[in-house]
C-alpha cells in the first residue's frame, strides 16, 4: 500500500484520482507523506487501488518505473539479480573448464605442459578470440561478452541490468581466481623438499641467484630506457622474467636419464630456489604495485619482512609440524587432514597480507612448513582435486584477460607492443643461459645445458602475470608480452634442451655436494 499511495502521491496522478466516499473505508493505514502536494491520508481498499493503478500505469508509462525502486518490489528483483548472477557464474565456470581441459589434453599430447594449454585455452577463449569469457576493463562491458549476449536475450535484461550482472559474475570469478592460486602456492611449497635443496649446496644457489639478478635487472632496466614504461611496471614486468618452470625442465631431463646427472641436480635445486626467491620478489614488487611509487625504504622493509617471514617459517616448521600431526590424529571426522591444512595456509596468507606482503607468499610458506611431517604424502594426495577444480580458473582467467590483438603488426601503433615481446623473450633466454657461468669446481659439467634448463617459464611466471594484471599495474601491450615471453620459453626449452644434451647415456650419480669434483 505505502507504494500505491506514493505513486498516487505524485502530482500527475492526485489531479487524475481523487478518491470518493465510497473508495475510502477503515483498511490499512497509510502514513502521510512530508511532501506538501501529497494526498490527504484516506484509507483505500487494496483492490481498488490495484485496479486503478494497474489501469492507469498503461496510460502513463509507469511501468518504465525500475522494479528495485519500488521498496515492496525491490526483494524480488535483489533475488532476480542473484539467480542471473548465479548462472553467469556457472555458465562461465563451464566456459573455464572446457577451455582448460581442451588446452590442457592437446598440450600434453605434443608433449607440453597441460598449465601452457590451460593459458592458451583462456587466450582463445577470451578477449583476443571467442569472447566467451570477457572482464570488465577498458571498451569493454557486457555487450563484449557472448555469455551476458545470451542472459540479455533469454532473460530480457536490459543494458544497464546486463552491466550490474557481469560486474558481479566478474568479481565472483576473481574471488575464485585468487583462491586458486592461494591453493596452487600451497601445493608447490608441499613439493618442495628443504632437505634435497640442502644436499643440492651452495651451487644451486649460485646459480639461483644469478638467473633472478640478470633477467630481473636487464629487463627492468631494458623497459624503462628503450621503451619508457615508468618505474613500477616495469620492475613487475622485469620480476615475471625471474622464475624458472620445474615441471618442464624435469619432465624433460627425466626422459633423456639426464635427471639424476651433475646437471639435472643443479638445474632442479637452482630451479625450486630460483621459485622461492621469485615469490618473494612479487611480494615486494606487487606492495610497490598497490601505492604506484617506488619508495626505497618501503622496498627495505618489503625485502627485509617477505625474507624473515618465510625464513621464520621454516624455521619454526619442525616445531609446528609435531603439533598439526599430533592435533590431526585426534580428529575422526571427514575433512581430518584438509581441512586444518586449509585453515593454516589460509592464516597464513592473511598475516602475509596483513603485514602487507602477497596472501600467495603465506600459502606458499605454509607448504613449506606442512612438508616436513609424516603425512606429507597423503597431504599432496587430498590436495590435488581440490587444486583441480579451483587452479585452472586462474590459468584460464590470465589467458582470457590478455588482449593479443595489441601485437598485432598490421596496426602501426601496436609494432612497439611487438618489439617488447620480442625484447622481454630475449632477455628471458639470455638471462637464464648466463646461469651456467655460475657453476664453479666443478671438472667436465654442461654449463650450457644448465643455463639452458633454467629457460622455461611456467606456473609462477603466470602469478606474476596475473597479480600484475589484477592491480592493474600492467598495461595491455605489456601484459601481451609478459603472456608471449611464458609461451615461447615454454616451447623453446625442451628442444633446446635435447639439442644440448646429444648423448643420453650417461652414468647418474650420487647427489652433489659443493666439493669440487675428482680428476682423474
Amino acid at each position: 500500500m505505502r507504494v500505491f499511495y506514493w505513486v498516487l502521491g505524485t502530482p500527475r496522478l492526485s489531479k487524475i484520482w481523487q478518491p470518493t466516499d465510497t473508495d475510502i473505508s477503515p483498511c490499512l493505514p497509510i502514513s502521510p507523506s512530508p511532501r506538501p502536494h501529497l494526498l490527504p491520508t484516506p484509507h483505500f481498499p487494496i483492490d481498488t487501488v490495484e485496479r486503478w493503478f494497474l489501469a492507469e500505469a498503461m496510460q502513463l508509462d509507469l511501468m518504465t518505473i525500475p522494479l528495485s525502486s519500488l521498496p515492496l518490489l525491490a526483494s524480488t528483483t535483489e533475488t532476480a539479480d542473484g539467480s542471473l548472477v548465479l548462472a553467469s557464474v556457472l555458465l562461465s565456470l563451464v566456459v573455464i573448464y572446457f577451455a582448460s581441459k581442451l588446452g590442457g589434453e592437446l598440450s600434453n599430447r605434443v608433449g607440453l605442459p597441460p598449465v601452457l594449454g590451460e593459458l592458451v585455452g583462456g587466450v582463445v577463449f577470451g578477449v583476443s578470440a571467442l569472447h566467451l569469457l570477457v572482464f570488465p576493463g577498458e571498451n569493454v562491458d557486457a555487450s563484449s561478452s557472448l555469455i551476458m549476449q545470451f542472459l540479455e536475450f533469454s532473460d530480457g535484461l536490459t543494458p544497464e541490468a546486463a552491466n550490474g550482472v557481469f560486474q558481479a559474475q566478474s568479481e565472483v570469478i576473481s574471488v575464485l581466481a585468487e583462491i586458486g592460486v592461494i591453493i596452487l602456492l600451497f601445493e608447490i611449497g608441499l613439493e618442495s623438499n628443504l632437505k634435497d635443496l640442502m644436499a643440492v649446496g651452495l651451487q644451486a644457489v649460485v646459480v639461483a641467484c644469478i638467473g633472478v639478478a640478470v633477467p630481473f635487472a636487464a629487463g627492468t632496466a631494458g623497459l624503462m630506457i628503450f621503451f619508457g614504461i615508468s618505474a613500477v611496471p616495469a620492475i613487475f614486468a622485469g620480476a615475471a622474467l625471474t622464475a624458472t618452470s620445474i615441471g618442464i625442465t624435469s619432465r624433460v631431463l627425466s626422459e633423456l636419464g639426464r635427471l639424476n646427472s651433475k646437471e639435472g641436480q643443479i638445474i632442479l635445486g637452482a630451479a625450486v630456489i630460483d621459485d622461492i626467491l621469485g615469490i618473494i620478489v612479487l611480494a615486494v614488487v606487487a606492495s610497490l604495485a598497490k601505492d604506484g611509487v617506488v619508495d626505497v625504504s618501503k622496498v627495505v622493509y618489503l625485502i627485509i619482512a617477505a625474507t624473515g617471514f618465510l625464513v621464520g617459517a621454516i624455521a619454526l616448521g619442525s616445531i609446528f609440524s609435531k603439533s598439526f600431526i599430533a592435533v590431526v590424529e585426534r580428529l575422526k571426522t571427514r575433512g581430518d587432514l584438509i581441512l586444518p591444512a586449509f585453515i593454516f595456509a589460509f592464516v597464513m596468507a592473511y598475516i602475509a597480507a596483513a603485514i602487507h606482503l602477497e596472501a600467495i607468499l603465506g600459502s606458499f610458506a605454509a607448504g613449506l612448513v606442512l612438508d616436513e611431517n609424516d603425512k606429507r604424502n597423503e597431504l599432496q594426495q587430498q590436495v590435488i582435486p581440490i587444486a583441480d577444480m579451483l587452479v585452472p580458473v586462474f590459468f584460464v582467467t590470465v589467458g582470457a584477460r590478455t588482449d593479443l590483438s595489441v601485437l598485432n603488426p598490421a596496426i602501426p601503433a601496436n609494432r612497439e607492443g611487438l618489439v617488447m615481446a620480442i625484447f622481454l623473450v630475449a632477455i628471458a633466454i639470455i638471462g637464464k643461459v648466463v646461469t651456467g657461468l655460475g657453476v664453479f669446481g666443478q671438472g667436465k659439467i654442461n654449463r650450457l645445458a644448465i643455463g639452458v634448463g633454467m629457460i622455461p617459464r611456467g606456473e609462477v611466471g603466470l602469478v606474476f602475470l596475473g597479480i600484475g594484471s589484477s592491480t592493474g599495474a600492467l598495461s595491455k601491450p605489456l601484459e601481451a608480452a609478459i603472456i608471449m615471453m611464458v609461451i615461447f620459453t615454454t616451447f623453446l626449452a625442451p628442444p633446446l634442451l635435447r639439442f644440448v644434451f646429444p648423448d643420453p647415456d650417461i652414468e647418474p650419480v650420487s647427489l652433489i655436494t659443493d666439493k669440487p669434483a675428482l680428476e682423474d
